[in-house]
């Protein structure tokens, strides 16, 4: 196909291509047809073709990761953990762990965040932009910006990661010496360009801690499901993350006060006990 002119390829010839490609899986086949419909859009918007030949490939469906979250007792582990075990510089993922369990921040926000985008006396974050694709997008996965309200954890995390900072800017070997974001990489790039940056430190962790493997994206679902079960606002929760309510509620159902199920089913019980005795009195 590399040898075709960009008009000569067509969209049975995809499909063909499609169909006899062996993918890993369907989310690796949804990323590469993806990849293709972005360059053969950008084709259209040169005039290089009429149509993109892409439109009529039909994506696979999207399937939900399952959600996995940790518990206090883990998250904490694991936080700790990496505290004692990274050194110098590298203790800035232990940080950006600690930030991502106790915000729910998305990876790509966490490694998009700027320092001109915390602000520590009013102990808040502001989310919009992202890693995607290696480089920044300025816009969030929901393409609304939000403000995220820094807990004492979170607080801490951003804490470190500015001593690292200004030990960085002390090396003046260093090509990156002042990055303008808050959780940058020990060497090579400015930002964090793939989750496989910091996931190779998680995972040592999981491992070294025997604690169950599960992807970075749980640290996350953590916060969520921690902030569920103490009782907070589903409202105030779904803002933090960059939820609808309803997506909320869908996505954490299984969470939501799950401690005091009990005292709410007493409520119908109280209700029936009120009902009763207001009987018995019009009885009388």
């Amino acid at each position: 196909m590399a040898l075709l002119p960009t008009d000569g390829i067509t969209s049975v010839l995809l499909r063909k291509i499609v169909s006899n490609t062996e993918w890993k899986s369907p989310g690796v086949k949804r990323s590469a047809i993806q990849r293709l419909t972005t360059v053969f859009s950008t084709a259209v918007k040169d005039g290089l073709i009429n149509r993109n030949p892409v439109d009529s490939i039909e994506l696979p469906v999207k399937t939900k990761k399952p959600i996995d979250p940790f518990t206090v007792a883990e998250a904490n582990a694991i936080i700790e953990h990496l505290y004692k075990t990274l050194t110098h510089s590298m203790r800035i993922y232990a940080a950006y762990f600690e930030f991502a369990f106790y915000t729910g921040m998305r990876p790509s926000e966490i490694a998009a965040l700027r320092w001109d985008e915390v602000d520590k006396e009013k102990r808040l974050a502001n989310v919009c932009r992202i890693v995607a694709d290696y480089k920044i997008e300025e816009r969030t996965k929901t393409r609304n910006e939000r403000q995220v309200m820094l807990n004492s954890r979170a607080m801490h995390a951003i804490e470190v990661a500015e001593q690292i900072a200004e030990q960085r800017a002390k090396q003046s070997r260093r090509k990156q010496a002042k990055s303008p974001y808050v959780f940058p990489p020990t060497k090579n790039f400015e930002f964090i360009q793939q989750s496989s940056v910091t996931d190779k430190h998680f995972q040592a962790a999981l491992t070294q801690l025997e604690i169950r493997a599960r992807r970075q994206y749980n640290c996350r679902h953590t916060y969520a499901t921690m902030c569920l079960m103490a009782g907070m606002n589903p409202a105030f929760i779904a803002t933090q993350l960059g939820h609808s309510v309803q997506m909320l509620l869908s996505t954490y159902a299984r969470w939501i006060n799950s401690s005091t199920d009990w005292s709410e089913l007493g409520k119908l019980e109280n209700s029936w006990s009120g009902k009763t005795a207001a009987d018995k009195n019009s009885r009388r």
